[in-house]
């Protein structure tokens, strides 16, 4: 196992020092360290993954330096873009350190949201002509060849990391900033909703918390879409629903998500019917991988939606508010939304939906199309 913060503290020997990226589960402990002793202007925590490598490419142009990519490989698709058409050879030649938590390896049990990309991990890299290592724990020789190999060629460089690479290294436990909890967020919301109506949740612990609460009140599950990977598109989702029915739709969406696409949120807005309702519980973390803060209570969430076309926007910190948002966004006769504020932690014996997700969805298709 490696010693997270010596890993840390060779990156930094090697020149490499500005961090830019998505946490990721698989790299909670090197993303805590790097959290924990890098100033802030040297740890971009991105909005999505493209994102981070267009800012390690800005980085190395005028700094001359490379930057380190962290990521958990679900992001290597939003990346694929900014990497052959930014910072590949045939193009600017933009080397940089990239660091991709390996979730789903073959033959380690996972999520099955990851089976198939942990499948396609390394043949992607290949595919677009990244070398790559796994990471190791004797890495210095790693570091090394890396350090050679983008000097040399002037491209990325790849180290993949595998479920337990790095030894425990904890950000602080973040202090109680609102009244409440996620989970009583969500239990307020399936209270108050119409019994037919849909749910397309975020992924993560909304969707496990959700899973749960149905289970504890013996309901069925066929009217939630647990969106249980696909970051970013938990809105998307529902707005395609919204218009293929005249169902009422609810998307309960993330903070993290939500910033991770934010465009989707104009489209969202110039194009939802009054049937599709948004909500935002923003705890101003990407909460299941670690608690890496996002910007989301930093910025103005409701102007944002607000600037994007959607008049009726309500904010909410308590159980008597969220009911009365969502009184509001019953009524409303254009897509409306609300934001949540909770606090960050959950239960520690919360589990994970025991429905696979093509049942998820056909159980679902089959209420929509009767």
């Amino acid at each position: 196992m490696i010693h997270t913060e010596s890993f840390y503290n060779a990156l930094k020997n090697a020149d490499m020092d500005f961090f830019v990226g998505v946490p990721d589960s698989l790299l909670q402990n090197l993303c805590a360290c790097i959290k924990s002793n890098s100033p802030a202007e040297r740890n971009i925590i991105a909005a999505n993954e493209g994102n981070a490598v267009a800012i390690a490419a800005g980085y190395h142009i005028a700094s001359g330096k490379y930057g380190v990519v962290y990521m958990q490989n679900s992001g290597q698709g939003n990346t694929v873009n900014p990497l052959l058409s930014l910072a590949d050879e045939d193009v600017y030649r933009i080397p940089m350190l990239l660091i991709i938590g390996w979730r789903g390896q073959p033959g380690v049990h996972d999520e099955p949201q990851h089976v198939k990309q942990g499948k396609l991990t390394l043949p992607l890299l290949e595919t677009m002509g990244i070398q790559y290592e796994i990471l190791e724990d004797d890495y210095q020789p790693q570091l090394e060849r890396a350090a050679a190999y983008m000097k040399e060629t002037g491209c990325p460089y790849a180290l993949v990391v595998k479920k337990g690479a790095f030894d425990s290294y904890k950000l602080a436990a973040a202090e109680p900033q609102f009244q409440i909890s996620r989970e009583t967020a969500l239990e307020t919301i399936i209270n108050d909703i119409e019994p037919d109506s849909f749910i397309v949740s975020t992924t993560g612990k909304t969707s496990r918390e959700i899973f749960e609460i149905r289970e504890r009140r013996g309901e069925g599950h066929a009217r939630d879409f647990l969106t249980v990977g696909s970051m970013g598109h938990t809105s998307s989702i529902a707005l395609g629903m919204s218009l293929g029915s005249n169902q009422t739709i609810y998307c309960i969406d993330g903070d993290g998500s939500f910033l991770m696409h934010m465009g989707a949120a104009g489209i969202m807005a110039q194009n939802a019917k009054s049937n599709l309702k948004y909500i935002v519980i923003n705890n101003g973390a990407h909460e299941s991988v670690g608690g890496q803060p996002t910007i989301c209570l930093d910025i103005s969430v409701k102007k944002v939606l607000e600037a994007c076309g959607i008049s009726k926007v309500a904010e909410a910190y308590t159980c008597e508010e969220i009911k009365a948002g969502i009184a509001m966004l019953k009524e409303a006769d254009t897509c409306a939304a609300m934001i949540i504020y909770v606090n960050q932690g959950s239960r520690e014996d919360l589990g994970r939906p025991t429905i696979s997700p093509e049942n998820n969805k056909n159980d679902m298709m089959k209420l929509f199309l009767g």
